[in-house]
């Protein structure tokens, strides 16, 4: 199976825009032009399930990538792509990926059957440029599409840019494209894929335009919410699939998602999704303790890397990579078996519930701006309150108000995310600044969990004779960690203002 990550921006083209003079995006560098026909089949459930959480399956036939792929999207312009050459079944009734794929797919499906959604058709002009060493630079692909949702006859016909950086190329490229193309009267389209255009409408979860009417609090929580389950879905095909970052995303989108279900119990009833939110807390930690056994890894290296020659002694690096190594292994078996587990299986079950039926409360009708600035200003006041009874001395008392500070500005910073829809950029301001407040107090707490750690590297390099002085080090510095008061109060303070202006 190949592993490829792509970089890219789509463009919809109307009927009446013109075609940049693409000799012009990269001075003395003429592109190579290529036309193709392509084919797709794309699959997904009776419900759209990978649709719903922006994943793709397809088969392809008409150039050297044809057979089997499967897209993830893993930011604002990329997406990871899995490709498989092997053997799958693609019929009018069903279909059947190979089984590399559909090993990666069986917690999203949770046993349902995969059908034909859409056939798709291009016709692709594709521009490549390339460097005097052959590296590429930047892909231009001209498609005219013709598509049909399956089963039906229909067809739908338009056209669509896709600008693709290379290995070579460098984020300026993609932006001067992106001015070449809005000069022609072409811009950025509003659809993810090419899929998600065909599907239209049947990819919108039911539960989201309950109040759609107006912007009530209930769709605006739902609409993040949603979200998040389909952040949960993704992360889990790219965890077992051990793409970059995904199990962080994974222990994310759970945070969000459980800090939304606490923070908003006047929109959600609290007594209904008390035991989901237990859920997520146990498969956040799960991931989360793969999570941070990569973290502070990163963190130790990094930190002696710092140290002055002289002051690193022993095979430092080699005692690190012995302590954390098995214990990482054995955190991701862990992590991959509560994913195949009964425990999670349930629990996708009870998101599918969450999202079919949620129980909205009778708030969840009324003006968001209202209901949730209101939600916002409280979870606000928990935070200042584990601040004030942070004592000035240094001690144990100290770390834990400043570690439960610390969480209380995660959810205030997921819980102003989901509001942003109806704060505007009020709403985005104090995430903004219940983010910085959380990375500082988490600059600390990283520091505090590191301390046991290195003395148990100091101990082990001990015992094999070698010189412990570098973790020694490490540890007093860990010890003698706090953030500076000042700027502590500063961004504290820049929180309460941006608080008191939700009122305005």
């Amino acid at each position: 199976m190949q592993n490829v990550t792509e970089i890219e921006r789509k463009f919809l083209a109307g009927g009446e825009a013109g075609t940049p003079d693409w000799s012009k995006l990269i001075r003395g560098s003429a592109p190579t032009v290529q036309r193709r026909a392509l084919i797709a089949t794309y699959l997904d459930t009776g419900d759209l399930r990978l649709s719903r959480a922006g994943i793709t399956l397809r088969r392809r036939v008409g150039d050297a990538e044809a057979g089997w792929q499967l897209e993830i999207p893993v930011g604002k312009d990329s997406r990871q792509e899995l490709r498989s050459h092997a053997d799958g079944d693609v019929g009018d009734s069903g279909g059947s990926p190979p089984a590399e794929l559909a090993g990666l797919l069986r917690s999203v499906l949770d046993e349902r059957d995969l059908r034909p959604v859409a056939a798709i058709g291009t016709d692709r002009r594709l521009l490549r440029w390339s460097d005097a060493s052959g590296a590429e630079l930047l892909t231009v692909v001209d498609d005219r599409v013709t598509a049909r949702k399956l089963p039906g006859r229909r067809e739908q016909h338009w056209r669509e840019i896709e600008v693709e950086l290379g290995p070579g190329g460098g984020l300026q490229l993609l932006d001067r494209a992106d001015a070449m193309l809005a000069a022609a009267g072409i811009h950025h389209s509003p659809d993810a894929s090419k899929l998600a255009r065909v599907l239209g409408d049947r990819v919108s979860h039911p539960a989201r335009g309950r109040h759609a009417a107006r912007r009530t609090a209930g769709s605006v929580v739902m609409a993040y919410i949603g979200r998040q389950v389909a952040a949960i879905h993704r992360s889990d095909v790219a965890v077992r699939a051990q793409l970059p970052d995904a199990v962080h995303q994974l222990r994310v989108s759970c945070r969000r998602l459980r800090s939304t279900l606490q923070a908003y119990p006047d929109v959600l009833d609290r007594t209904a999704t008390e035991d989901l939110a237990q859920e997520l807390k146990w498969l956040g930690a799960v991931a989360g303790h793969a999570r941070d056994l990569e973290v502070m890894r990163a963190r130790l290296s990094e930190q002696l890397h710092r140290l002055p020659d002289q002051d690193l002694l022993g095979p430092v690096q080699r005692r690190i990579a012995i302590w954390f190594a098995p214990r990482q292994a054995q955190s991701s078996v862990a992590l991959l078996a509560a994913l195949d587990s009964d425990r999670y299986r349930a629990l996708q079950a009870r998101l599918d519930v969450l999202m079919q039926d949620p129980p909205l409360t009778a708030a969840a009708a009324r003006d968001a701006r209202k209901v949730l600035s209101g939600r916002l200003r409280k979870a606000h006041r928990r935070v200042r309150r584990h601040l004030d009874r942070a004592p000035g001395n240094i001690g144990a008392d100290r770390d834990v108000e400043w570690h439960e500070a610390r969480k209380a500005a995660k959810r205030l910073r997921y819980a102003a995310e989901a509001a942003t829809p109806a704060l505007g950029s009020a709403g985005a301001r104090v995430a903004r600044r219940a983010k910085t407040l959380q990375d500082i107090l988490g600059e600390h707490q990283d520091a505090v969990v590191s301390a046991p750690v290195l003395r148990a590297l100091a101990v082990a390099a001990h015992g094999n004779g070698e010189n412990e002085f570098a973790f020694g080090v490490l540890h007093g510095q860990a010890l003698a960690s706090a953030p500076e008061r000042d700027s502590l109060a500063v961004t504290a303070r820049k929180l309460d203002t941006a608080v008191h202006r939700l009122g305005r």
